[in-house]
């Protein structure tokens, strides 16, 4: 039986991009979609099992028994609470590092889990690897580009998206004339973007600066952006965005282009 590609569906549009590019390739394909996390049109048209948080034992099995040999962590997933977690007697062997590494951040636990799958015999690839042309570009993508202004935000919003992911919290920062509007923590970047939309000050609008945190598995969870970050980084009123340089995705580059040339938002690539 040929082998597939699993792919452990975490929210947000990566997982599908995933999985369309996957299918235009031919490349067969299993989804491990959560309960309450995975979109559900990830998962149309190809096989899938909905499993909840804490049934490791259940995902592995079931990713042997697809034939999977490579396998992909692929968009966020909110951190659930020990007492609702639920975990199978697998999670359970791993219940005391996972404890240990929570309070480490995100990053620990998600390095545990690469390794307990790699452990399992998996080989576990990166998103990069997977979609062509994916990883933000250096320099100026848009139509629009920066003022000097919005060059000293960036600056700003780079030390302390720095800073943020040195202590594994965030890797999103908004800032406006020189001032920090927020900074990205458990609610991932549309909330924090929503929430600073309400703090902006009077006059020009501000950046929001993305960044890989420095010591990230690489393989998960890096930086991401797409047409809907620029929608909503517009309707917060801000002027643009600006990634890391080959440590972030960037999700149908010509489309979000398109979409920051018509909402005017400029969107840059920058070296940390």
């Amino acid at each position: 039986m040929e082998s597939k590609l699993g792919i452990l569906a975490g929210g947000g549009p990566l997982p599908a991009s995933i999985v369309q590019s996957c299918l235009a390739s031919a490349r067969e394909v299993f989804v491990i979609a959560f309960n309450d996390e995975t979109d559900p049109s990830t998962c149309e048209g190809v096989a899938h099992l909905w499993v909840p948080l804490g049934k490791v034992g259940t995902i592995i099995k079931r990713l042997k028994k697809e034939n999977c040999v490579e396998v992909v962590l692929a968009g966020p997933i909110r951190r659930p609470s020990f007492s609702k977690l639920k975990p199978d007697l697998h999670a359970l062997k791993l219940l005391g590092k996972i404890s240990k590494a929570a309070g480490q951040g995100d990053n620990a636990i998600l390095s545990i889990l690469v390794e307990e799958l790699e452990g399992e015999g998996f080989r576990v690839v990166g998103a990069d690897d997977l979609l062509s042309n994916v990883t933000a570009p250096g320099g100026i993508m848009s139509k629009k580009t920066p003022s000097e202004r919005d060059h000293a935000d960036i600056k700003i919003g780079a030390r302390v998206a720095s800073a943020l992911g040195a202590l594994d919290i965030g890797q999103a920062v908004v800032v406006q004339q020189g001032v920090v509007l927020g900074v990205e923590a458990v609610e991932g970047t549309d909330a924090l973007l929503e929430r600073c939309a309400d703090l902006k000050r009077e006059g020009r609008g501000g950046v929001l600066v993305k960044l890989k945190k420095p010591e990230q598995e690489h393989r998960a969870d890096l930086p991401t952006i797409g047409s809907d970050t620029v929608r909503r980084a517009a309707e917060s009123g801000l002027h643009g965005i600006a990634v890391e340089e080959g440590k972030s995705l960037i999700l149908d580059r010509a489309d979000m282009v398109a979409e920051a040339n018509r909402l005017g938002v400029f969107v840059t690539g920058i070296k940390v």
